[in-house]
C-alpha cells in the first residue's frame, strides 16, 4: 500500500476497533502507518538518533511477519515477496509477539541513560500496549469483515508504485502465485479468509459489520479489480497474466461469497458500543469524553460560522453576487470549475503560490524540493475517494517523494464534466494548503529529510498530531489568500468543527444520519457526494477518527498561544513552526514539555523573569 495521509480519510498505528475490520490482526500493527525514517540518512543523524532508530527497526521487523506487504513498502527489508499472514491462530501469535517486544523494550529502557532514547523507548512501548489491547478487543467483540479486494489492490498498488525501481516490482509475481494459492505450500487467501469468518462466524455476540459498509464494499470491488490490471498494465513486469486472471476471478467469487454469506447477517445500525467508541478515540490520539467533544464542537461551528457571516458580503461585493448569505456565495463559488489538463495546471499555479506566501511571511522554511500533486486513477479513487497526500517508503527513501492526490474527476458518456468539490479554485487554496505545503507534505518532508527519528515520525503517530497539523496549516496561510480562498478555508474549518460533534453523535446513537447529513450539506455546504462521504467515514470506514482534526488543532493553537505569551518580541512563528517539524509526530503531553524546556527555556535564558508566565 502506497500509504496516505487523508484529508477525509485516517492513518493510524496501532490496532484499533473498527466493527468492519477485516484481517483483524494482520492488518492491525501497519495497514495504515506511515512507518520509519529513512536509515538512510543515519550517517548524518546525532548518535541517539541512530540507536533509537536501531531499536525501532528491529520492532518494525519483528512485526512485519503479520503485514509484509506493507512493511516491504516502509522499506523494512525482505518482505517484498510476502503476504499477509491468515493462517492459524493469528491473534495467538500477535499477542505473543508483543509481549516478547514489550519485554526487550523493558529490558532497554532500564539500562537506557540518554533521556532522549528513553523517551523513544516509552513512546514504542505504549504503542505496542495500545496495539495489545485494540487487538485483544477486536478479537474478543467484532467479527474480522472487511475489504480483501481493496487490501490486495493497495499492497500491488505500492509495490508497483512508479517510483519503486523494477527489480523491486519483480516481486509482485512471486505474490501474485502465493495470493492464488499456485506458490508451494499456500492455500489461496480468499479462502483463508473465508475460513476466519466462517470460523468467528459462528461465535455468539460478535459485531457484525455494518450493512452500508458492504454494499459499498461489493460496489466498489469490480473497480478495484479492473484496476489491478491497470496497475500491472503500467509496469514493464511480464508474465504476469495468468496468475493475475485468476486471482481477478477468485476476488469475483469471494466477493459473490460475501454478498450470499455475510450481507443478510449485516447490522442495520452503523453505531458503536460506547466503549468500543472511546477506544477508538484513544487510538486516533483524542482524549476527551465524546460529551467535551460535542460542546467543542458545537461551540467552534457557531463562531466559525459567524465569521463565515461577516465575510462572505466582501466576496459577494467582489464577485458581483446577488447575495450576502455565505451558503449562496460558496453555492456560485463552487460553480467556476476548471476540468481537463487545466485543472492540475490550477493546483500547481496554487501551490506556487502558497511557497510564496510561505515565504514571504516567514511561516516556516520550505523544502528544496517542489510539492507535487497528481490525480487518482478510477480505481484509486474507488479506494480512497477523497483527497490526500501518497507517503512513500520512509525507511532507506532514497529520494522518493510524497505525492498530493487529488480524486478522480471524469466527463459523462455526452462529454460533460460534473461539479466537483475538487475543481474550483477558491477551493484550491486551503486544501492544497492542508495537503501540501506548510500542511502534510511539508511534515512527511521534513520527516524524509530532516534525520527524525523512527520513533517519533511511527510509533508516535497519530491523527490528532498529524491532522491537527494540517489544519492549523491551513489557518497559518488563511490570512493571506484571496478572499474567496478565505472563506472556502472558513468552510473547512466548520466541516473539522461538524466532525467532532456529530461523529460522536452518530457513533452514540444521538443523532440520525439523515439529519447529519442535511447538516453537512445546508449548513457546511457540500455537495451530496461528499456529504455521503462524510458520514460514511464517520459510520463505518473510520469512526471517532475523523474528530482529530479539531481536537489536534486546538491543541496546536493553545501550544502557540503560551508559547507567544511567554516569549513575547521573543517569539518568531518561522522558527517555532521549524521545531514543532523537526519534533516528527510527538503526542500533545511530550510536544508541550519538548517546546517548553528545548524551544522557551533557552529564548528566556537571558531575560529569566519572562518564565514566571504560565
Amino acid at each position: 500500500m502506497t500509504r496516505t495521509v487523508y484529508r477525509e480519510r485516517p492513518m493510524t498505528l496501532i490496532a484499533r476497533i473498527k466493527t468492519t475490520s477485516l484481517v483483524f490482526a494482520a492488518t492491525s500493527l501497519l495497514l495504515a502507518s506511515p512507518l520509519s525514517l529513512a536509515q538512510g540518512a543515519s550517517n548524518f543523524t546525532p548518535e541517539w538518533v541512530q540507536r533509537s532508530n536501531e531499536i525501532a527497526y528491529k520492532l518494525l521487523d519483528s512485526n512485519a511477519q503479520f503485514a509484509p506487504e506493507f512493511s516491504g513498502q516502509t522499506g523494512v527489508e525482505g518482505y517484498d515477496e510476502e503476504i499477509f499472514d491468515l493462517r492459524d491462530k493469528l491473534f495467538e501469535r500477535q499477542i505473543a509477539n508483543s509481549e516478547k517486544n514489550i519485554a526487550m523494550l523493558d529490558a532497554l529502557l532500564a539500562k537506557e541513560e540518554d533521556p532522549r532514547v528513553a523517551q523513544d523507548i516509552q513512546i514504542m512501548i505504549k504503542s505496542e500496549r495500545d496495539g495489545m489491547e485494540a487487538n485483544r478487543i477486536n478479537y474478543e467483540r467484532v467479527l474480522p469483515y472487511g475489504n480483501i479486494t481493496g487490501l490486495v489492490f493497495a499492497g500491488f498498488r505500492g509495490l508497483l508504485d512508479k517510483q519503486v525501481p523494477l527489480q523491486r516490482q519483480k516481486a509482485a509475481l512471486v505474490r501474485l502465485q502465493k495470493y492464488t494459492g499456485q506458490a508451494e505450500g499456500y492455500e489461496p487467501f480468499t479462502e483463508l479468509a473465508k475460513r476466519i469468518l466462517t470460523e468467528r462466524n459462528q461465535i455468539p455476540g460478535l459485531i457484525r459489520p455494518y450493512v452500508g459498509e458492504v454494499k459499498q464494499d461489493l460496489e466498489r470491488s469490480p473497480v478495484m479489480i479492473e484496476g489491478l490490471r491497470g496497475v500491472f498494465e503500467a509496469t514493464e513486469l511480464e508474465g504476469y497474466e495468468q496468475d493475475l486472471a485468476l486471482l481477478s476471478e477468485q476476488l469475483t467469487a469471494y466477493n459473490a461469497w460475501v454478498e450470499e454469506t455475510i450481507l443478510p447477517n449485516t447490522r442495520e445500525s452503523a453505531a458503536l458500543p460506547r466503549e468500543l467508541y472511546e477506544l477508538q478515540l484513544k487510538n486516533y490520539g483524542v482524549d476527551d469524553s465524546p460529551e467535551e467533544l460535542i460542546k467543542t464542537g458545537q461551540v467552534g461551528f457557531m463562531n466559525i460560522r459567524n465569521e463565515m457571516m461577516a465575510l462572505a458580503p466582501l466576496v459577494a461585493a467582489q464577485k458581483s453576487y446577488d447575495s450576502n448569505d455565505y451558503r449562496e456565495v460558496i453555492k456560485n463559488l463552487k460553480k467556476e470549475q476548471v476540468h481537463g489538463d487545466a485543472l492540475m495546471a490550477r493546483y500547481r499555479e496554487i501551490m506556487l503560490e502558497l511557497d510564496n506566501i510561505i515565504e514571504r511571511e516567514k511561516l516556516v522554511s520550505l523544502p528544496d524540493e517542489p510539492a507535487r500533486v497528481r490525480m487518482a486513477t478510477a480505481a484509486e479513487t474507488a479506494q480512497q475517494p477523497a483527497a490526500h497526500l501518497d507517503v512513500p517508503r520512509l525507511v532507506g527513501n532514497t529520494g522518493e517523494f510524497p505525492e498530493f492526490i487529488v480524486p478522480a474527476i471524469t466527463q459523462d458518456e455526452q462529454g460533460n464534466w460534473p461539479e466537483s468539490d475538487y475543481a474550483f479554485p477558491a477551493m484550491m487554496w486551503t486544501l492544497s494548503a492542508h495537503e501540501a505545503r506548510p500542511g502534510h507534505e511539508m511534515q512527511f518532508t521534513t520527516m524524509l529529510r530532516g534525520g527524525v527519528s523512527t520513533a517519533r515520525a511511527l510509533f508516535a503517530f497519530n491523527s490528532a498530531n498529524v491532522e491537527g497539523w494540517a489544519l492549523y496549516a491551513e489557518a497559518i496561510t488563511k490570512p493571506y489568500m484571496p478572499l474567496e480562498g478565505q472563506l472556502i478555508s472558513l468552510q473547512d474549518r466548520l466541516l473539522r468543527a461538524a466532525r467532532i460533534w456529530l461523529d460522536p453523535m452518530l457513533n452514540l446513537g444521538l443523532i440520525s444520519a439523515d439529519e447529519a447529513k442535511r447538516v453537512l450539506m445546508e449548513e457546511v455546504v457540500l455537495d451530496d457526494h461528499n456529504a455521503q462521504t462524510e458520514i460514511d467515514r464517520y459510520t463505518f470506514r473510520s469512526p471517532a477518527q475523523a474528530t482529530a482534526y479539531y481536537y489536534g488543532y486546538e491543541n496546536l493553537q493553545a501550544l502557540r498561544a503560551s508559547t507567544e505569551l511567554k516569549l513575547k518580541a521573543k517569539f518568531e512563528q518561522r522558527e517555532f513552526h521549524d521545531f514543532l517539524l523537526a519534533q516528527g509526530l510527538l503526542p500533545p503531553e511530550i510536544l508541550k514539555k519538548s517546546v517548553q524546556e528545548d524551544f522557551i527555556a533557552p529564548r528566556l535564558a537571558d531575560n529569566p523573569q519572562l518564565s514566571s508566565i504560565d
